[in-house]
């Protein structure tokens, strides 16, 4: 029996045990701190206090590992979202919450942040064998243009938004704060981790997105 055909027989049970998960847990720690081939099957494996053949055999190889904490932490991310309660916000209102949120997210998950820069460097490789990601990520669409939708339709929001440009300025804009806080924090002699420097970053974010979409 093959290392994958071993790891789709113990899906089930990795489902009722957290096997799984704790797997997840650790390895996506690992990939975000040192990508695909830095990464080490021992330390995982160590980390979730299982051996090497467990994790093969829930997971079939290390790529298949890395796609798979790629995925999940998409996944989190995705789910976090649904959690936001929008809408029944006015527009304006919902669309603070949700940049805001956006921004919490990122400074508070930097290993998401360090996962898709290392599949940027992997030119997207592995990505594109994650199946139904687009699926995954089609719900941040679907949120934002319901939101912006309503917007448009009351009046306080201009006609012509891309929701797909507004969903990647607004990652833009919260990505940089992570990816850049050791480099842009050196240069500037800023400290981007620090609690008010985060709370003002966050609010210049927040109104630069809502300048961006109010109607004239």
């Amino acid at each position: 029996m093959t290392r994958a055909s071993r790891s789709k027989t113990a899906s089930p049970k990795a489902d009722e045990d957290g096997t799984r998960d704790r797997i997840l847990n650790v390895a996506l720690q690992e990939f975000s701190r040192h990508g695909l081939s830095g990464a080490r099957i021992d330390t995982i494996a160590a980390e979730s206090g299982l051996n090497k053949g467990m994790i093969y055999y829930h997971f079939g190889s290390k790529e298949d590992l890395y796609v798979a904490a790629l995925e999940e932490s998409y996944r989190r991310f995705r789910q976090v979202e649904s959690e936001f309660h929008i809408d029944t916000l006015p527009p304006e209102p919902a669309l603070r919450k949700l940049v805001g949120a956006t921004f919490d997210f990122h400074s508070a998950h930097p290993e998401f942040i360090r996962m898709v820069m290392s599949e940027n460097i992997n030119q997207g490789e592995y990505i594109r064998k994650i199946p139904d990601l687009r699926a995954i990520n089609r719900s941040a669409i679907t949120l934002l243009d319901r939101l912006c939708q309503r917007g448009i339709a009351e009046g306080v929001f201009r006609a012509d938004i891309d929701t797909v440009d507004l969903h990647m300025s607004i990652s833009a804009l919260s990505f940089y704060n992570v990816s850049n806080r050791h480099t842009a924090g050196f240069i500037f002699d800023r400290d981007l981790g620090a609690a008010d420097v985060h709370a003002a970053r966050r609010d210049t974010v927040v109104d630069t997105i809502l300048r961006y979409v109010r109607a004239p």
